[in-house]
């Protein structure tokens, strides 16, 4: 077994190690936020190289802001690789909302819903300046790594067990290897070891758990899309809404490419495969949109290479540490994509997490920090979990006592993501810090 302790801080560093388990968006941001604020870490990936899995991963005004407060280079390179809406005056639209298939006479709560036409448009939802922005996750990874020194990175490194110490943790691997460090940040996604680790085996809220919805995700070339669908409809973002399945599609890669999720219901509500992404069969996707617009069909007919996601999301925890093992990102909050805010909050974390590690002075106040930590950021990034269910719900005409009732959609629409976009983080750091002070001064 070989064995890594970390050496002690040079001049100027704090005079204690972090480690990060997880190279994902959460964990390079974390990893620059400390960075910056000479905290000591290194990073542990499960892979052989960073990488993320999927293809868009849209920011709201919340999320961009927070890359700058962790720091301005995260934004540079985000900006650098960004993709907002084609035309100019869709620069403020988050998403235009349509119905994706004819009305249906006597639905839930809707009247004259028999009247409306798939493709026939319902509401428009604006997000600030920002609009609807978007980047490849593999492309907004490679900013993120090129600002994490190579020498701080170790691969091939699935962490199985975190082991406790007098003074911080022993981090046992999978292939053997064990290393050291004051504290572990488990960034490990929505499969987590380090959750079961916070949270114990038997707790069943270490777990993530089946939402009852998948979805078909592929790219298509934007010329393709625009050829069959016209320049307006391909090239900003649009949501396609109908009974229990949502479409979505938003432009990438400059515009350049279209990218496409399509989201239904599970009858049964269960997930019986050890997999959580499979390959997709055509004839599935098929079926399962047979009674949609020509529009949806037109859009599934030209996505490359699709696959079928589970969507997982972890129920609420009681603690998002224990001693000096914490969670942030996915592991502590893992959510659906129904409002495009899980990889902003996994920045929101970092840049918490980050300021309030920066702002200790030694590893007895570790768990001070984690402590502040956990108060001020469970509460926002569990609403989220709920709240995203929800949208999910509203979507697909679900939503109880809204249903297909179109008014009152819009009205949910209108104001829905507010609070996730028009937060304060500045607030919460110095509520954060507030706490942290007064954990050590009674520590």
């Amino acid at each position: 077994m070989t064995s890594t302790s970390f050496p002690q801080a040079s001049s100027g560093k704090k005079p204690f190690t972090v480690a990060i388990c997880g190279g994902g968006i959460g964990g390079l941001a974390l990893a620059i936020g400390l960075l910056r604020r000479n905290v000591p870490i290194h990073v542990y990936e499960a892979a052989h190289a960073f990488a993320e899995v999927g293809a868009g991963v849209a920011f709201g005004p919340n999320s961009v802001k927070a890359m700058s407060q962790i720091d301005e280079n995260i934004k540079k390179g985000y900006q650098k690789k960004q993709t907002s809406n084609g035309y100019p005056e869709k620069k403020t639209t988050w998403f235009d909302f349509r119905w994706g298939m004819d009305g249906k006479k006597g639905g839930n709560l809707g009247n004259g819903n028999e009247a409306r036409k798939a493709g026939e448009f319902i509401h428009t939802v604006n997000a600030g300046a920002t609009g609807m922005s978007s980047i490849h996750r593999a492309h907004f990874l490679d900013e993120l790594v090129a600002l994490v020194p190579k020498e701080m990175a170790s691969f091939g490194k699935k962490v199985e067990e975190i082991e406790e110490l007098e003074d911080g943790v022993r981090m046992h691997f999978h292939d053997g290897t064990t290393a050291e460090a004051n504290a572990v940040v488990g960034c490990d996604g929505v499969k987590s070891k380090t959750r079961i680790q916070v949270l114990g085996e038997e707790d069943p809220v270490a777990h993530a758990q089946f939402t009852g919805k998948y979805a078909y995700r592929g790219l298509i070339p934007m010329q393709k899309a625009a050829d069959l669908l016209g320049d307006e409809l391909a090239r900003n973002s649009q949501m396609y809404l109908g009974y229990h399945g949502h479409v979505l599609t938003i432009p990438i890669e400059k515009g350049e490419i279209m990218n496409v999720v399509a989201i239904r219901t599970k009858r049964d509500g269960k997930w019986e495969d050890d997999k959580w992404v499979l390959p997709m069969k055509e004839e599935d996707m098929r079926d399962d949109f047979v009674e949609w617009g020509d529009g949806v069909r037109k859009i599934l007919s030209l996505m490359e290479k699709p696959d079928i996601w589970a969507l997982f999301d972890y129920p609420p925890a009681k603690t998002y540490y224990r001693g000096r093992v914490c969670l942030l990102g996915d592991s502590a909050h893992a959510s659906t994509p129904h409002q495009g805010a899980g990889a902003g909050m996994a920045l929101e974390d970092a840049y918490i997490l980050s300021s309030l590690l920066g702002a200790i002075d030694k590893s007895a106040e570790i768990e001070c920090a984690f402590r502040a930590f956990d108060a001020v950021r469970r509460p926002r990034t569990q609403k989220l979990v709920t709240t995203s269910r929800a949208a999910g719900e509203l979507y697909e005409f679900e939503y109880e006592g809204i249903g297909d009732d179109l008014e009152a959609v819009k009205k949910n629409l209108e104001t829905r993501n507010d609070w996730i976009w028009e937060h304060d983080l500045e607030e919460d750091l110095n509520v954060a810090k507030e706490l942290l002070a007064k954990e050590v001064k009674s520590a």
